[in-house]
């Protein structure tokens, strides 16, 4: 895929004024969105991934449009996956429902900016090193069977990382809340608030998730502009699927087993692509593996959205029974 710089500027520019408009908004009215609003801005920005995805088919054809597509849907779903930590953390740190917008704001330029950093990592090793799919593979495999053994994650699961810790014994942190200001003075002293440790809390997740995500899109794509659009457009409009979504997101109780299966799915995927490029000597002799079949990008887009789609299907039908079950049980 030969893309000019140009084009990536133009891009960047783009995608960069889509995201400005957002903090415009948030910055001139915080608020906590309501139903409709959330519903347009999500289909805003997904009937954008799907325009932008048909310009890739036109400008570079149908095989990177489906990579595209199927890169965005994965890095979307990992995204919906985000927003049950990010729950937990707004319960952890008791943040307001009107200043909750700019801390999933700025947790989404914190994961841009990282995942960009592991893109241009992870394209200049496997273009170095075909060899570091395996290691990819394995992680994804790795991921998926935690995925399993984990469930569903609650406020049980939410530890404080070392730097949280770190920070909240080395800052002098009010006890209360500032709108959204980093830093209040008290009696004459600056603090900083909760919302600081808020940031750092969520800037940390976002790099976790970014270990899970980057080498999930490779294993569909390899081409640097499709890895970092797919990932910046299934960011774009998480804050507002965050509102949209509300507790539909405790109904998604097979979420993880959906993400578990897709997650396995690429992890062997990109095990067999590296077999079929295998070069390591200690690895059939360094030959190719010519039994490795290729998996054509029509099946993975069909495997995940098959996947996604059980999982959401049998999470809502049995949310429904559990909560037709409570309601014969509970006294009246």
């Amino acid at each position: 895929m030969d893309v000019s710089a140009w084009v990536w500027a133009v891009t960047l520019v783009a995608l960069t004024g889509v995201l400005l408009v957002d903090l415009l908004i948030i910055g001139r009215r915080p608020h906590e969105p309501s139903i409709r609003e959330s519903s347009l801005w999500v289909a805003f920005y997904v009937a954008l991934a799907l325009v932008f995805g048909a310009g890739i088919w036109l400008g570079f054809g149908g095989t990177l449009a489906g990579e595209f597509y199927t890169g965005w849907l994965t890095e979307y779903s990992l995204s919906v996956d985000n927003l049950f930590v990010f729950v937990i953390i707004m319960g952890r740190f008791a943040v307001p429902r009107q200043y909750q917008q700019k801390v999933l704001l700025i947790g989404i330029v914190l994961a841009l900016v990282m995942r960009g950093g592991f893109i241009a990592a992870g394209a200049a090793l496997i273009s170095q090193f075909s060899w570091v799919f395996y290691i990819f593979g394995a992680f994804l495999v790795y991921t998926a069977i935690n995925f399993l053994r984990q469930g569903e994650p609650d406020e049980g699961d939410f530890k404080e990382n070392a730097l949280i810790r770190w920070s909240r014994r080395a800052l002098p942190v009010s006890p209360n809340f500032d709108g959204t200001r980093l830093t209040t003075r008290e009696n004459g002293r600056r603090l900083v608030t909760p919302m600081l440790i808020v940031m750092i809390a969520i800037g940390t997740t976002d790099l976790i998730f970014a270990l899970d995500s980057i080498p999930a899109i490779f294993g569909i794509t390899q081409e640097p502009y499709l890895v970092f659009t797919a990932n910046v457009f299934a960011l774009m409009g998480l804050r507002q699927l965050y509102f949209l979504l509300g507790g539909l997101l405790d109904r998604l109780i097979y979420l993880n087993i959906g993400l578990a299966v897709v997650l396995g799915f690429i992890g062997v995927k990109l095990v067999l692509e590296a077999l079929a490029d295998n070069n390591l000597p200690f690895v059939n002799g360094g030959e190719h593996v010519s039994w490795a079949p290729h998996v054509p990008i029509w099946l993975s887009l069909t495997f995940i959205l098959g996947s996604l789609g059980v999982a959401t299907v049998a999470s809502l039908i049995k949310s429904a029974r559990d909560r037709r079950t409570a309601k014969e049980v509970t006294p009246v």
